[in-house]
């Protein structure tokens, strides 16, 4: 029988500052710091991430894409996105083999290529840490990939509006655009309130319908990852998170219960990154080349006027 052995003395020590920049991540409630302070507690103390451990957090984060899982309403989501679903399809499809192609071109990691592609055709962190446990991606490249889109998200919170405003952009052209452009769900909304009432509840609408797209993706992924094994087995963490969104469309729980739905999602994402974080050692950090940061300002810089051009011509 395997024992778990205990840190003592020196190490215990550094589990318990480790600890206690947990809770201060938990605290403060932002993802991008809950990755930001884990790889810092990695870095400055080097405490050794017991196999628990690293479970814990793999199973946080496949817990936070089921809970969220519950706040899509597929009905809603259905009736509303009528007008815009082709536009969305098209530029998922786009967005992905264009971040592919360059990622070949430019000689970027696989893991990053794949992760960076999703991240921005889909949603962000969200789909990165989807996709992460079904390509078997290394952690570092997860935490990668999840900073870069981060310090996007906020750069386009800042930049888009005032852009919005300069270009005179009516609210629904805003509304989609965001929607559009931006990887993460919430950065998304924030850009859209700053705008307008109407441009949040048009971006709002785009985004959860380019979210729900995350389901068939991760599931052809999966089949392709897949194909030289014996027995295909598709992941039952992404069969709970359409189970969990379909229980949700069909009990219509109060807004009350969705905030408290989406906060426990949020709770187990930063929980799982903060000990994503924790498992980029320095020798990871040496090893870094900027393939990965060229290939999203590339495909960045692609998509912010293309979408611009069609949300002003839709």
């Amino acid at each position: 029988m395997t024992r778990l052995s205990f840190p003592s003395g020196r190490d215990r020590t550094k589990w318990l500052l480790a600890l206690l920049a947990l809770v201060a991540a938990i605290w403060v409630g932002h993802p991008a710091l809950a990755l930001v302070v884990g790889t810092a507690v990695s870095l400055a103390l080097a405490p050794s991430v017991p196999a628990y451990i690293d479970q814990a957090g793999k199973l946080c984060l496949k817990a936070a894409i089921v809970v969220l899982g519950f706040s899509l309403n597929i009905e809603v989501l259905w009736r509303t996105s009528s007008e815009y679903s082709g536009l969305i399809v098209a530029f998922v499809g786009c967005t992905l083999v264009a971040g592919l192609i360059i990622g070949r071109l430019i000689r970027v990691d696989d893991d990053q290529s794949r992760l960076l592609s999703t991240g921005t055709a889909i949603c962000g962190g969200t789909a990165i840490v989807t996709l992460a446990p079904i390509i078997r991606a290394r952690p570092e490249s997860v935490a990668i990939c999840i900073g870069i889109v981060f310090i996007l998200n906020a750069v386009a919170i800042l930049v888009l509006p005032w852009l919005g405003d300069y270009l005179e952009m009516t609210q629904d052209q805003f509304g989609v655009w965001v929607a559009l452009a931006i990887h993460d769900t919430s950065s998304v909304v924030g850009a859209a309130a700053i705008f307008g009432d109407r441009a949040l509840e048009v971006a709002t609408t785009v985004k959860l319908v380019r979210t729900l797209l995350l389901v068939p993706v991760a599931l052809v992924a999966g089949i392709l990852m897949r194909q030289s094994e014996t027995k295909l087995r598709i992941p039952m963490f992404l069969v709970l998170f359409v189970a969990a969104s379909l229980v949700g469309s069909l009990l219509q729980p109060p807004v009350e219960v969705i905030a408290h739905v989406k906060a426990a999602s949020r709770f187990l994402l930063i929980v799982a990154l903060f000990f994503i974080g924790m498992e980029i050692r320095r020798s990871t950090i040496a090893s870094l080349n900027g393939r990965a940061i060229w290939l999203s300002l590339l495909l960045w810089s692609i998509l912010l006027p293309v979408t611009l051009v069609v949300a002003l011509a839709w």
